[in-house]
């Protein structure tokens, strides 16, 4: 891939495709196409094709979805499900018609099940259930990234796919229906400081442990792998570590100066009790992140700060 490649990044409204594109820019990629989804609906197959072949791409980063948090999965499986299939489906498969070169697909750790063994190793994909709280948007996932290695493997098509951890950053949703847990609980702690509140109640028992990832680091080992990588099978990125979401909330509430009580309601899901990536692969290939947890969170709190 060179500088002035022509690259279309589906997505770049959202979190992952927002930072790529931040990322290829700051790196000189300067040839770069994107549509919004009121100029480009990508569940459309026929309008996909139409643009991919009239533009010619001759890279994709595939960052386009539908993203929520714990409850939309749960009160949106259906939507979750159609609309990435769709998507991803459309994308992959125009790509390979319209003879794109290479193209990078974006998944997720919900890929892997339930009760998975930890860290997560790429070859435990599929060895149980998916978490149920979040099953359709992963089952669109799975689909996505096993479609981008049959195509690799029966047509040589050359699509490359990474599993990313839970991921946060600039660009990130704060609302309340569609945020993700690191940003939510930002949201939380500020709010009930600036408004003097004494408690804040968190979903769950705080006992389900996550990895994080700041969607800068994500963005960088999207380039990396587009750059050196190019075989079928999957590859996770991520630090390998993860934390408690009690901790995370003691984190987060100290870095925004709450000093009152943190209270848990376990009526509400934990959802996975566990996802923590094995990323042995990344490593061996080269790739390493560089934004701690600390310095991410510090970076959030001052970032929902400036767009409220």
């Amino acid at each position: 891939m060179n500088k002035d490649s022509l690259i279309y990044v589906a997505g770049h409204r959202g979190l992952a495709g927002s930072a790529i594109v931040r990322c290829l820019q700051k790196n000189g990629y300067h040839n770069l196409i994107y549509r919004t989804s009121s100029e480009l609906d990508l569940r459309n197959q026929s309008d996909v094709r139409d643009f991919l072949h009239d533009q010619k791409p001759e890279y994709v980063f595939l960052a386009a979805g539908k993203v929520g948090g714990i409850r939309a999965n749960i009160e949106n499986p259906a939507s979750f499900l159609y609309d990435n299939l769709a998507m991803q489906s459309n994308i992959i498969h125009e790509a390979y018609l319209a003879k794109v070169k290479k193209i990078l697909v974006l998944g997720s750790s919900c890929i892997y099940p339930a009760h998975c063994q930890q860290p997560m190793k790429e070859e435990y994909l599929m060895d149980g259930k998916l978490e149920p709280t979040n099953e359709g948007y992963a089952l669109s996932k799975v689909v996505a990234l096993k479609m981008a290695y049959y195509y690799h493997l029966q047509y040589g098509f050359n699509a490359v796919s990474i599993m990313p951890p839970n991921l946060y950053g600039y660009n990130d949703s704060f609302d309340p229906l569609h945020s993700h847990v690191l940003s939510a609980t930002v949201k939380k702690f500020v709010d009930a400081v600036e408004s003097g509140q004494k408690e804040v109640v968190m979903w769950g028992t705080g006992n389900a442990r996550r990895e994080f990832m700041n969607v800068d680091d994500l963005a960088a080992a999207a380039l990396f792998l587009m750059l050196n990588y190019d075989k079928p099978e999957f590859v996770n990125v991520g630090w390998g570590t993860d934390v408690s979401i009690k901790e995370l909330a003691e984190m987060i509430a100290q870095h925004a100066g709450f000093q009152g009580n943190i209270s848990w309601d376990a009526t509400k899901p934990d959802g996975m009790m566990r996802k923590c990536m094995d990323v042995t692969r990344m490593k061996a290939l080269g790739f390493a992140p560089a934004i701690t947890l600390e310095a991410g969170i510090k970076q959030m709190i001052e970032y929902y700060k400036s767009v409220r």
